[in-house]
């Protein structure tokens, strides 16, 4: 018995050796690094005081510190950034659905301002600003080498005054000049019309009025066209939306599934991630569904359009999404700042991360570049020579074979065409989605 426990003894006091010739060693390392990260702490305090003590002209400490913090952020990706107070409060007004500025969505590649997507009726979706444009210029001055937070500052400036930005397009040979006066910007959050039987519901931003927005216009435009089962299907226009709410996309999204998962997030650690899942109840009521999306889409957007796909509960048509896939935490500091920093990736039900890949539609349908005004008059005329029938010609005989309603209703048809055929010239894209949605309702029709 006493061999026994001696064994045993032995036993624990060899276990307790080979615990302590692992563990010494990773202590021993993580000791190391602590000592690195202290030394490189002590490094950034040193070189703040030789700047505050020997720099050429005084600086102001708070700023520079500011400064720091929001470089540490800016180099981790284009999302991460430090908001002083202002930016804060300006950015919870954002949110909210009002606020100052040129009314564009922006961000950062390769050390230039680039535009997601330019905000619907704002001054500089007036003035012309396309997605996919680089801003190099801001009132004469480079923005090259500034973050992003500085390049914005330079754009800011009070309602009603002047800013001239320098664009880079692709397809134009040179820069060129567009000068935009300062507007408070109002979103809106959701528009909605009817075309036909079609029901185009355009959803500009993801902001706090997004879900209840939509939900209402979308009842409203059902009533005008006299209830669902007159109804032909429904077309969520999200093209140059640059994103907002995570929790806003996920509602949108649930508005048109009846179950399974919206999106998943995934952070750097397993137990981090989160799933969305859809609740049950349709407001098309299974109608068909279009989305239509372009490299302006962004985010929430990408969302939407992934999750509505991926049930194939709409086909998604249009052009390649922006492709961010990140989700931004924000975190208040104290001070009243707050710091936006990239917590998780996104993935839509599938599985698919939609980072620097975006979200790739259906069918692809290029947007067709504006021809210019003097190419419009003389296809114009010449579509007039080509549309000339008989019933143009003079003493042409009457078609005495048909009733008055029948004569009203062939009138009627061939106005709906025509109203297509000038949509199609006005929006391609939107024409070609509304025409998808007839077929689609045809087809059904003809099955049942």
């Amino acid at each position: 018995m006493r061999k026994f426990v001696m064994a045993a003894l032995g036993g624990t006091l060899v276990g307790a050796l080979a615990t302590t010739q692992v563990a010494g060693p990773l202590i021993a390392q993580e000791n190391q690094r602590n000592a690195s990260v202290y030394e490189q702490l002590d490094l950034f305090g040193d070189i703040f005081e030789r700047i505050r003590a020997q720099y050429v002209e005084e600086v102001d400490e708070k700023e520079l510190i500011e400064a720091a913090i929001n470089g540490m952020l800016t180099s981790l990706d284009p999302h991460s950034s430090y908001l002083a107070p202002d930016d804060a409060e300006d950015m919870r007004v954002q949110t909210r659905g009002e606020f100052g500025g040129l009314g564009i969505e922006v961000t950062q590649e390769e050390g230039f301002v680039k535009v997601v997507s330019p905000i619907d009726d704002t001054p500089a979706d007036q003035a012309g600003i396309e997605a996919g444009d680089f801003i190099t210029h801001v009132d004469g001055e480079s923005v090259l080498g500034l973050t992003l937070d500085d390049a914005v500052e330079m754009m800011r400036g009070p309602v009603g005054s002047e800013i001239v930005i320098t664009v880079v397009r692709e397809g134009r040979d040179e820069p060129f000049d567009v000068s935009i006066i300062r507007d408070t910007i109002k979103l809106t959050a959701v528009r909605t019309r009817t075309e036909g039987k079609t029901v185009v519901l355009r959803v500009t931003t993801f902001n706090d009025q997004t879900y209840s927005n939509l939900e209402q216009q979308l009842q409203d435009a059902v009533d005008e066209l006299g209830g669902m089962e007159n109804v032909e299907g429904f077309v969520l226009d999200l093209r140059n939306n640059p994103g907002g709410l995570l929790t806003q996309a996920i509602r949108v999204s649930d508005a048109f599934l009846d179950a399974g998962e919206i999106v998943s997030t995934r952070g750097r650690e397993a137990q981090d991630g989160e799933r969305y899942n859809a609740t049950v109840g349709d407001l098309a009521n299974g109608a068909p569904m279009v989305v239509l999306i372009n490299g302006g889409s962004a985010s929430a957007s990408e969302i939407v359009a992934g999750a509505l796909q991926d049930h194939r509960r709409a086909i998604v048509v249009g052009t390649k999404s922006f492709g961010k896939g990140s989700v931004q935490t924000v975190m208040p500091l104290r001070g009243d700042g707050a710091m936006r920093l990239t917590t998780a990736r996104y993935y839509t039900p599938s599985g698919r991360s939609i980072q620097a890949l975006g979200v790739s539609p259906d069918i692809v349908v290029q947007q067709p570049p504006t021809r210019p005004e003097a190419e419009e008059d003389e296809e114009e005329t010449s579509s007039v020579i080509r549309n000339r029938s008989e019933a143009d010609l003079r003493g042409s005989l009457d078609n005495d074979s048909l009733s008055e309603d029948q004569r009203q209703l062939i009138e009627e048809e061939r106005a709906a065409a025509e109203e297509a055929a000038q949509l199609r010239e006005e929006d391609y894209q939107l024409a070609y989605a509304i025409d998808l949605l007839h077929g689609l309702k045809a087809l059904a029709r003809n099955e049942n």
